[in-house]
This record gives C-alpha cells, structure tokens and sequence, in this order.
C-alpha cells in the first residue's frame, strides 16, 4: 500500500576520500513522521548493523556519517564523507524500530574516479491528477533515444520512449516532449493512479547504451480534491460536439491548448492564441474560456471516423504542463437524413449555465425508431407506430391505431459509450451527439408494450375459456 511507501536510489557510486548523500522518500502518514529513521550496513552473515539512526550512530563512523529528517516532506537524508574502499557494499535506509522493518536496499560502490550522480528528483502529484518531470541535459547527438522506466527489483521495465513505444497501462496519459537544444527534454503524465508512485529512471539511450539517467521518485497521494471527470466522449459521423477542459482557476498560464495524443507524442491542434491546425480548419474552435471558472470549451464539428482516439486539454505555465485525457469514440450514423458532407463548419456559440455540468446529453436532432435486419414482423394495421424491435423477434398482429415504443418529437436520449465498462457510470458520456437514431431507447419500450399487449390478450383468452367452460 502507498501508506506503507519508501522509495530511494538502488545504486550509489562515490569516490576514494569523498562523500555521498542518499535520500530515502517516504508518505507522510502520522505513523511513518515520527517513527525511527535508520542507515544501516549487511554484513557477511546477513545482519544489518546500524551506522546511524534517529537517536544512534555507530562509534566506527562518529564524525563522518549524519543523518536529516524532514518530516512534512517525507524526506530523510544520509550523508557519508572520507569515503574509504572498505564502504563499499549493500545498504538499507530504512523505518522502523528494528532494520528489518520498512527499507530500501542499495549497494555503494567506492572508487578512485567514481562519477557523482546526480540528486534524486522528488516529484509529487495528485490522484486523478498530472505531473510534469524535467529531464536534464544530455547528449544532444540525434542517434539517442529518450526513454522513462520504472525500477522493479532487478530491472528497470520500459513505459515509454521516443521511438513510439508506450505501455498499455500508460495509453492515453503519457508523453516524452520534443527535446530541447540542451537536449533535455519533458515526461508529461496525467490521470495520475495509486500505482503509478516509485522509483523510475529517465535519460537518453544511444549507440553507446545508457548515459547518465535521472533518478526520480514519484509520490501519488491517496486523498485528493481533484475530482474524476469523465474520459470518454462520443460522437457519430458528421456530427459535431463540445466539451470542456479544465484547469487551475487560481494559475498563471502562457498558453491553453488541445493535442492529439498518439504513440507517445501529442501535436497540438488549436490554442488559445489563435494557432488551428491546418487539417482541422474550419470545424474546430475553442469557444469559450471562463478563467474565473478553469475551464474552456472546445467545439469539433464534421467528426470523422478518423477523429476517434485520444486528446488532452492543456495548460502551460514555464516548465510545468497541467494535462488531462479524454477519449474519442465515433460511431457512424444509422439511417441517417443529412449527408456528413454538407455539414455547416463549426462556429462560436455562448456557453450555457450547465457548461459546468460534468455530464450533458443533448440531441440536434429528433430520434427515429429502426427495424434491424432479420425482423420478423406480423400484420401491422394502418396508423401504427412501431419502434425497434430487437434481431430475431417476432411481433404478432397489432390492432388499429396501436402505438409501439414510439419515442415523442424532441425527446433526448442518452447513450452508453461502448468499450468503457471498465470505468465508473460517471466517466461514459456524451456531451453532445449529431441527432442520429439511438436503437436501444427505442428497443426498450417496444419490448415493454408488446409484453403487455401479449399478457393481456393471455388474461383475455383464459378468462372467455372459463366463460366457455362454465356454461
């Protein structure tokens, strides 16, 4: 569990008569604050002894090892200095009241020209949330590939790189950004999990291997007051939608923008300065922006199958990129009246008072009822009304005038958003749709009228068979 977290280096190089620093991160839960802190060495028979602690340190290293903690960051530092051959060897920083409580096992190595690492970031974010990690400068050389991977026990396993490659719990919530001339480049990774806080690694990999990686820890905390909006939209051909992007209202930004997320990059189609994507002119505008409110809505119109897939709404202010996902999922229309190509481009509208609605359903146009292929129909007389009737029912004689599951002029249906019976209700909507027919709303109350009829006439039946029978 994340309350029971601790995370730091596995690997420390230092050099003869020099020094070393190791940081081990921790939650800040009450019980980890003010618990023993401890550094301690393995020896040949297993045993950790104790260099230093809260309240001890060890007599043969008096004077050249200390230890800092800072509680309400959930950090605590040990510093050895007059590094000498025989440090060298497996270490635990650890809590506890004995050595074999909660640790993180390192080994040092001391060596006449050992290069010094560098400082382990601590990165910290929200659940449900976003984070942006700096990677520093390296080889600027074209032939060197940006990656970032998380330590596991004996390997550091591989979530995304420059090449394309993204993992299949990070689709969607992941980019390595461009690399600057430095040749230091950005992590972006947002809707933030439980999971996601460890130690991983991030650097440049070329025809000469790893260089120089950056160690970082991320901490996702438990309790957050981001709320989970929803991920997923959904549109049909030559429809159009709106949604919103949210941001910090009380942040200073440089720029607001949409991207299009794919293999691990996400080229930007419009933002707040007027840039629109040339292939996307003409059906996408960025309507409104309530800064008061963070938050600022985005209209796509003309959908196309090809505009299914991932976007992110972001917000850039310096370094930091405040980022959130949502996918796009196109459904192409049934018995549609107006051809996608004659779609009017999209064009600026005001927002309504339920623009903060974490969830609307509107519908441009009326619902129409649909016989699927394959229906076996009975004797409908004239006037009736029939609605969907599912694949493979078979509907008896319907008197004159009856009406079945017909659905009145104007009236909105909502529609759950297919793929996503993994998430939560609230995260399948549909802002908005192009007013195509929906089947099962329609399907539902067909099935319910016919129900009743067929009992009726049942009840009808049996009642004349006992008139019958009685006379």
């Amino acid at each position: 569990p994340v309350s029971s977290s601790l995370y730091g280096s596995r690997f420390l190089a230092g050099g003869l008569g020099g020094s070393i620093t190791h940081q081990c991160f921790y939650s800040t839960t009450p019980a980890n604050k003010y618990e023993r802190k401890y550094w301690c060495k393995i020896a040949a028979n297993g045993v950790c002894y104790t260099i230093i602690s809260s309240s001890f340190t060890s007599s043969q290293y008096k004077g050249r090892v200390a230890l800092g903690d800072v509680p309400q960051n959930g950090t605590f530092t040990v510093t050895m200095t007059g590094l000498r051959s025989s440090d060298s060897g497996t270490y635990r920083c650890g809590i506890g009241s004995t050595n074999e409580g909660l640790y993180v096992s390192l080994n040092l190595t001391v060596l006449a020209d050992a290069t010094v690492s560098r400082p382990t970031q601590l990165i910290r974010g929200e659940l449900h949330g976003s984070v942006t990690v700096l990677c520093p400068s390296g080889d600027t050389q074209s032939d060197q590939k940006r990656f970032w991977c998380k330590v596991g026990r004996s390997s550091c396993t591989l979530i995304a790189s420059s090449d394309g490659y993204v993992g299949r719990r990070h689709q969607g919530r992941i980019v390595i950004a461009p690399r600057e001339s430095s040749g230091a480049f950005k992590v972006l990774i947002n809707d933030l999990k439980k999971e996601d806080s460890g130690l991983y690694l991030c650097g440049t990999r070329g025809l000469r291997g790893q260089d120089s990686p950056q160690e970082v820890v991320l901490q996702v905390a438990t309790a957050s007051a981001l709320p989970r909006r929803p991920k997923f939209l959904s549109g049909t051909v030559g429809g159009s939608l709106s949604f919103q992007c949210h941001h910090d209202p009380k942040g200073t930004y440089e720029k607001k923008y949409l991207c299009r997320w794919k293999g691990g990059s996400c080229p930007v189609l419009l933002d707040d300065r007027g840039f629109v994507l040339e292939s996307h002119r003409g059906r996408i505008q960025m309507s409104s922006s309530e800064p008061e409110h963070g938050s600022y809505t985005v209209l796509l119109g003309q959908l196309r199958e090809d505009d299914a897939g991932w976007y992110w709404c972001g917000a850039s202010s310096g370094h930091t990129e405040l980022t959130a996902s949502l996918k796009l999922l196109i459904h192409k229309g049934i018995c549609s009246s107006r051809d996608p190509r004659t779609t009017p481009p999209v064009r600026p509208t005001a927002p309504s008072p339920a623009a903060h609605s974490t969830a609307r359903h509107r519908s441009m146009a009326g619902v129409m009822a649909t016989v699927p292929r394959g229906t076996t129909v009975g004797t409908a007389t004239h006037s009736t009304t029939m609605g969907s009737v599912p694949k493979g029912t078979t509907v008896g004689t319907v008197t004159h005038s009856t009406t079945m599951g017909s659905v009145p002029k104007g009236s909105t249906v909502g529609t759950a958003t297919p793929g996503s019976s993994a998430t939560s209700p609230g995260d399948t909507f549909q802002e908005s749709s192009s007013g195509e027919p929906r089947l099962l709303p329609v399907v539902l109350p067909a099935l319910l009228l016919l129900i009743c009829i067929t009992i009726t006439i049942l009840t009808l039946a049996k009642i004349k068979l006992q008139k019958q029978r009685g006379k």
